[in-house]
């Protein structure tokens, strides 16, 4: 007799009929089934599963159990008629405890379907969530040994959502590649201190939807959000110990479902519409919306982790193994790796960016450490399945695409390496600028490079410059202003000991570490946020801006700020009150409406260093301090100056209406000595005079007068700072 007979016996109710069903499309899909019968089709992907049972759940937590019988291409499926949106859901899995071999199902463990579209409860980690006795007496052995206890009491539950998309009023802001500005930002960490934003909404996808917080992203003029990780994630079991969270979210467990927390419209399926209704209000305002996503691992950890979907499902199917088939092959440093070669595995990852795309709305993907999905076998591989599939779908490959072009296993560096289609963080511009503005860099030669678009790493293969995603700062590491003002990372609010976090932070705390009242040290540090800042805004690629650094957020030096959700990972929104800080949001604004005005700051062909028209200037060209071009002497100096002319006339390609794109020509200073220096203006060809737009030496910029300066006469460039010039005849 099954669960699902004795419920019936015990309480007289007829039992719960299913019906053979289909095994297409996976997951949990409300739709009218035989003879018009409303109900709902369940399809579960179990390679190896000896028996699978669908278990549905009562508002007071009774748990009614069906087996599946129907089996197609390793898929068990059914019908049942009656369930409807809001249902409750799991699976227990059948088949073999063998550990050595990989085998590790264990059908006392409730199973999140990896196709759910919401989850409704949290993901707490006693000991019965675990596959294995988690506390045997003999841990190196502890994995070998299944707990047989039931964990779903403890595990969140699938619900079933219904499928009402209506995207007819929806516009997709489509902004090109090379006319884009990212803005990496955390929902809740966003909003949840906004005044502007209802104190019931803070947190969540619709606070992030309120006018107050889109105001704030269309005034900055950012043309698309990078969300940190909306996937439903578990928090580890070593923060839960803690008393911390897993705030940034990198440990995804469902592939389908937005996480429940940020939800002000509840658990059981409301996520779903906040979520489409989060994305029209910012495609209403020109925004798009690109998601970290994190395919590379689970939450599931190790083999000491807990079990909590794929695992029990068909561990050896999903994860890789090592020879050693009870241990992990771990490319990510999170414990496990989901096996992209397999077939049902890129199936789940590309059947999530789809639907992602296609029914909640989104326009792109931020895809972390990339090189793991990359992998075949061992090797990352350019060719490999999860690139080749991704490169010919109608869908995926019409959306932004952008790498972390890394993982933490050998060969697993391939910045640059990327095939068209994908852009890329580029980390090389990242150290390349941090290094400069601390006088750390021997010479300019990579500077160059990164300033006008990596063409060293991205003209290969017809690459653009917007393959370039240029950053300063992202999530992982130190604000702006803690870049600034910290040398060490001070990371002991993570209950760590200090040791996590990178040291490798490329820091400069202009004298003091950490907040100070010198008033010389403050000077220099905005100054140093301003230069920072304005050649990110001036470089050749695509910016990306960390949420705050426009108005000087600091973490107070954490650099790993994964588990504090709290005010060290929360914006504080009071920052725009202080009048320096508001002059730093000032200057971001107007930089960004020069970068958005001016057609040469976002070119979409990488410069050639020669002439684009017989009687023209070549269209990139360097200078040194003393107004003469630089030689491959001086590319080779230690200098701390370096001068950029991008010329505006005949940019290569033509605008929307086929006439030639020209621009204004510009002139870019960087001086990042200790010491003012004399900068000899190039004259003619290059201009007969210089209008000075941004002197980042100024700490109010809205008040500076457009000064004009003679050509071929010296110019005091200020200690630490960046000149843009206008360039006149």
């Amino acid at each position: 007799m099954t669960v699902a007979d004795a419920t019936a016996a015990r309480t007289g109710a007829p039992p719960t009929p299913v019906w053979p069903g289909a095994p297409t499309p996976l997951g949990a899909r409300f739709r009218a089934g035989p003879r018009g019968a409303e109900g709902t089709n369940f399809a579960l992907w179990a390679g190896g599963a000896e028996a699978v049972e669908l278990c549905l759940f009562a508002p007071d937590g009774t748990e009614t159990r069906l087996p599946l019988t129907e089996l197609t291409h390793q898929i068990w499926h059914g019908f049942v008629p009656g369930v409807r949106p809001g249902q409750r859901y799991g699976y227990r899995v059948h088949g073999r405890w063998d550990p050595w071999t990989g085998a590790r199902w264990n059908p006392a463990k409730l199973l999140l379907d990896p196709y759910a579209r919401a989850v409704d409860g949290d993901f707490r980690l006693p000991p019965e969530v675990y596959g294995h006795v988690r506390d045997w007496p003999d841990q190196p052995v502890a994995d070998t040994v299944r707990d047989t206890r039931d964990s779903a009491p403890h595990v969140p539950k699938g619900v079933v959502v219904h499928d009402d998309d209506d995207w007819s009023d929806d516009r997709r802001p489509k902004t090109p590649w090379a006319d884009s500005v990212i803005y990496e930002l955390h929902v809740r960490g966003f909003t949840k201190r906004h005044p502007g934003i209802p104190e019931h909404l803070r947190g969540t996808y619709a606070g992030l939807a309120h006018p107050a917080a889109i105001d704030h992203l269309t005034t900055l003029g950012v043309t698309a959000v990078e969300l940190l990780p909306v996937h439903q994630f578990a928090h580890e079991d070593h923060l839960l110990r803690r008393g911390l969270k897993n705030h940034w979210g990198y440990n995804s467990i469902g592939y389908f479902a937005p996480h429940a927390a940020y939800s002000a419209s509840g658990t059981t399926g409301g996520q779903v519409g906040e979520f489409k209704r989060m994305v029209k209000a910012l495609h209403a305002a020109g925004i798009e919306v690109i998601l970290d996503v994190v395919y590379n691992h689970t939450a599931e950890a190790g083999e000491l982790g807990p079990m909590l979907s794929l695992r029990g499902i068909d561990n050896r199917g999903y994860y890789r193994l090592q020879g050693d088939a009870r241990r992990y092959a771990d490319y990510t440093g999170c414990g496990n790796t989901l096996h992209v070669v397999q077939p049902h595995v890129l199936r789940l990852i590309t059947d999530s960016l789809r639907y992602w795309v296609t029914e909640m709305g989104v326009d792109g993907f931020r895809f972390d450490l990339a090189a793991a999905l990359a992998r075949s076998m061992h090797d990352v591989d350019m060719l490999s399945p999860f690139l080749a599939v991704i490169a010919q779908d109608p869908v995926l490959r019409r959306v932004k695409l952008i790498a972390e072009p890394w993982d933490v296993g050998s060969g697993g560096y391939q910045v640059g390496a990327f095939p068209p289609l994908w852009a890329e963080w580029n980390d090389r511009y990242r150290d390349a600028v941090r290094d400069f503005w601390r006088g750390a860099l021997p010479d300019v030669r990579d500077l160059g490079y990164r300033l006008s678009g990596s063409s060293d790493l991205y003209a290969w293969g017809g690459r653009r410059p917007y393959a370039s995603v240029n950053f300063v700062t992202a999530h992982d590491g130190f604000t702006l202003r803690d870049l600034v003002s910290y040398e060490q990372k001070h990371n002991e609010a993570n209950g760590e000991g200090n040791r996590d976090g990178t040291d490798d932070n490329r820091s400069w705390n202009c004298g003091t570490e950490g907040e100070t009242d010198d008033p010389g040290i403050n000077t220099l540090r905005n100054r140093q946020i301003r230069n920072h800042l304005t050649t990110l805004l001036l470089s050749t690629g695509v910016p990306m801006l960390v949420a705050g650094d426009e108005m000087g957020r600091t973490q107070s030096g954490n650099n790993n700020a994964y588990c504090q959700d709290n005010e060290i990972g929360w914006l504080d929104w009071s920052l725009p009150d202080d009048p320096g800080r508001r002059a730093l949001l000032d200057l971001t604004t107007r930089l960004l409406t020069l970068r958005h005005t001016h057609p040469v700051l976002r070119r979409r062909v990488h410069f050639s260093g020669r002439p684009q028209a017989v009687d023209g200037l070549r269209d990139l060209a360097w200078f040194t301090p003393h107004g003469t071009e630089m030689t491959d002497a001086d590319w080779w100096a230690p200098t701390a100056t370096l001068a950029m002319y991008l010329s505006g006339r005949d940019i290569p390609g033509r605008d929307a209406t086929g006439a030639p794109v020209t621009d204004d020509s510009f002139l870019a200073i960087l001086h990042a000595g200790a010491d003012p220096t004399p900068f000899h203006l190039p004259g003619t060809p290059w201009a007969r005079s210089y209008e000075l737009m941004v002197d980042t030496s100024a700490e109010d910029q809205s008040t500076a007068p457009a000064t004009l300066h003679p050509a071929d006469h010296p110019l005091t460039t200020p200690p630490r700072s960046v000149l843009l010039l206008k360039v006149h005849g």
